[in-house]
């Protein structure tokens, strides 16, 4: 039974089954959990449909039902055809008090549901368009277009959602809004799927030596990920440390190249170079989660990295750039270790010294291999953190509070 009155329109492009991203999981989980105290609606991309039960949002997915042409740049294609998806939600009527929108993907949706219904509009920013200039690689000119949504929905919206404090500045310093209207509201975890579990298995499944340590990258496979990165850093790394890379789903065809190339090569100079290049069920993912010496996240952008509460919640301890949003979540010295990275200027965010930045994770690796009572002990720290900051139940309250509030300021609402 719902607890609360509200009803919730959630949009978003990823949704179960059709989930690649943190985006993806952070809707997941916070519509599971808004469901249990309020009613909740999603239309997302895809074919879904899931009728409404007490405890479980209703899901319809929508498709693109626009006709384009087939001489059409494939790159413009990638931003026209999410703003036709995004006129076929906005189509169907809507019975809500709140309309929230995940992503650039679905906020003209939400601008549009705004507009013709006059309730609030509350937008996610998982991550900021001007921020990722590197995206123009995938959109051509159509990354103008995404920027171009995002801006003109996230200063329209009731208020912003940043999924943490350094996310929040981004938002400030990008756009122009009243700070009244930025909220911070951090992603979550699932603490009963993600728990430490025997990984035995599953590494000898992908190949993977179960008696030797392994560091754990997991990730797309993108410049913003720092994948490259981390492959450098193995180069300076010592003998008997075995590295299991999940990493698919690349931006473009020329960086899943570059991988591809790093990776062999890499390979022809040290032993146990694991790479999985798809995205791994979550069956397995928790499992080698689970048996990692260490979790890296060798991230140029990230403004928040839900993987490292992932890796937290199964008691691994992780390094990683010490950038975005990664700071509040993981502790240095407690939960694993930040690696400091000398930056150029936003929106490039690549490192200066990009030698130097793949020593440094080295040496952070390192630092907890050399150290097992240090490693367990982080290890611990990170459930504990996890437990104690980043439950999806309390996020779901806060998010609800938030809607009620903006309820409140409107007549009828």
């Amino acid at each position: 039974m719902s607890s609360s009155s509200t009803r919730v329109l959630t949009l978003t492009k990823e949704y179960p089954p059709h989930v690649y991203g943190g985006a993806g999981v952070h809707v997941e989980n916070l519509t599971r959990e808004l469901s249990k105290i309020a009613q909740v609606d999603v239309r997302c991309f895809g074919d879904q449909q899931l009728d409404f039960t007490s405890g479980q949002p209703s899901v319809a997915g929508f498709k693109n039902q626009f006709s384009f042409p087939d001489n059409l740049d494939p790159r413009l294609l990638k931003a026209l055809e999410p703003l036709a998806v995004n006129l076929g939600i906005a189509s169907q009527p809507v019975e809500a008090d709140v309309v929230h929108c995940h992503t650039w993907y679905s906020m003209m949706a939400g601008f549009w549901i705004k507009t013709l219904y006059g309730i609030p509009l509350v937008v996610t920013t998982h991550s900021l368009e001007p921020l990722r200039p590197w995206k123009e690689e995938q959109l051509g000119r159509g990354y103008h277009l995404s920027s171009w949504m995002e801006k003109t929905v996230v200063e329209a919206a009731d208020a912003v959602i940043a999924v943490s404090e350094g996310t929040r500045a981004e938002v400030m310093e990008v756009y122009d809004l009243d700070p009244e209207k930025v909220h911070v509201i951090y992603n979550g975890i699932d603490l009963d799927r993600y728990q430490s579990s025997d990984a035995t298995e599953v590494l000898k499944k992908y190949g993977v030596d179960p008696s030797q340590p392994y560091l754990l990258f997991v990730g797309r496979i993108t410049k913003q990920k720092g994948i490259l990165h981390l492959i450098e850093a193995l180069h300076h790394m010592r003998p008997g440390i075995q590295a299991v890379l999940c990493a698919g789903m690349p931006d473009t065809e020329e960086i899943g190249n570059a991988t591809a190339n790093a990776v062999k090569e890499l390979q022809k100079t040290r032993e146990g170079v694991h790479w999985i290049p798809e995205m791994v069920p979550i069956e397995d993912i928790i499992p080698l989660y689970s048996g990692a010496s260490v979790f890296v996240c060798p991230s140029v952008y990230e403004p928040f990295g839900i993987i490292n509460l992932e890796a937290m919640a199964c008691k691994t301890p992780v390094v990683a750039s010490a950038v975005g949003g990664i700071p509040e979540v993981v502790v240095d010295g407690e939960t694993g270790y930040l690696v400091s990275v000398d930056q150029n200027t936003p929106p490039d965010f690549s490192p200066v010294d990009p030698a130097k930045f793949a020593q440094d994770l080295a040496a952070g690796i390192h630092r907890v291999l050399d150290d097992p009572d240090a490693k367990t002990n982080m290890g611990l720290a990170g459930r504990k953190r996890v437990e104690e900051h980043f439950s999806w139940a309390s996020i779901a309250k806060k998010t609800l509070g938030l809607y009620e509030s903006l309820c409140r300021q409107k007549v009828g609402c």
